[in-house]
């Protein structure tokens, strides 16, 4: 008995064929600036939380210490040379470099064990390995804390005597806790110590940057205050480390304004 022929499978055309991988790449092109975007807010609020957790620790020393802040004496010298290798090594919060040993030696750690919350997820910078190169194991650490909360190291006569700062909580005014740096997201170039400092109007007024905010969050950074809270800052202009002791140019005059305003300007 015959039986009628079912005819050949029809097979996509080369034609065909472009086509949906053209549509693919139009789906692909539309979703990984929202795929990139959401990784990105995620990294944020992981960032901001990490700081809201340093922050716990940060009031919890001083209601363990008749409100006397932590201290944050580990700074290194820095001229427009860069860090020179000298640190005035104190008791302190953290120690200089930003390995995972000086972070479980500070005096925070015994607040929150966790290594994570002193670590940015969104900094990806490595520490210098023994030869002097990049390159080498990630950095534990991404924060610093502000020289004007007890950010004088005991070894220096220099911060002393000229970088005001608060050594107790109820001492903060001008502006009050909720307007107070504490913690902040540094820049991965000039973190070479435990201390966030700029130029104060006790010093000289000097427009430059001591050390720099991060701006790997969407040109910004994410900063903690005094009262426990944090915020995420947009920056006008992006942060880029050329050399220590930058100078700030007009365009990036608001981003400085604004931050030396979170910093304790005067002795009284």
């Amino acid at each position: 008995m015959c039986w009628p022929s079912a005819g050949k499978e029809r097979a996509f055309t080369l034609v065909e064929l472009l086509v949906v991988i053209a549509i693919i790449a139009i789906l692909a092109a539309l979703l990984l600036p929202a795929l990139s975007r959401a990784k990105s807010q995620a990294q944020t609020t992981i960032c901001l939380n990490n700081l809201k957790q340093l922050g716990i620790c940060w009031h919890a020393y001083a209601m363990d210490n008749n409100d006397v802040l932590v201290p944050n004496n580990s700074v290194a010298q820095i001229s427009t040379n860069g860090d020179d290798g000298t640190i005035s090594v104190g008791s302190s919060w953290c120690l200089a470099s930003p390995t995972a040993t000086n972070v479980q030696n500070g005096m925070l750690f015994a607040y929150n064990r966790s290594l994570g919350i002193y670590h940015c997820p969104a900094d990806r910078s490595t520490l210098t390995d023994p030869s002097g190169n990049t390159g080498g194991p990630p950095r534990a650490r991404s924060y610093n804390l502000s020289q004007s909360v007890n950010g004088f190291p005991d070894y220096d006569w220099f911060i002393a005597n000229y970088i005001p700062y608060f050594n107790k909580i109820t001492q903060i005014g001008n502006p009050n806790t909720s307007s107070r740096l504490t913690f902040i997201d540094e820049n991965e170039y000039t973190l070479e110590d435990s201390q966030f400092g700029m130029p104060t109007d006790w010093y000289d007024g000097t427009q430059t940057w001591w050390d720099m905010p991060a701006d790997r969050h969407n040109q910004g950074a994410n900063l903690c205050f005094a009262d426990g809270h944090a915020e995420h800052w947009r920056w006008k202009v992006p942060k880029i480390f050329v050399v220590w002791l930058q100078p700030v140019p007009p365009a990036e005059m608001p981003d400085w304004l604004r931050l030396k305003a979170c910093i304790k300007q005067t002795m009284n």
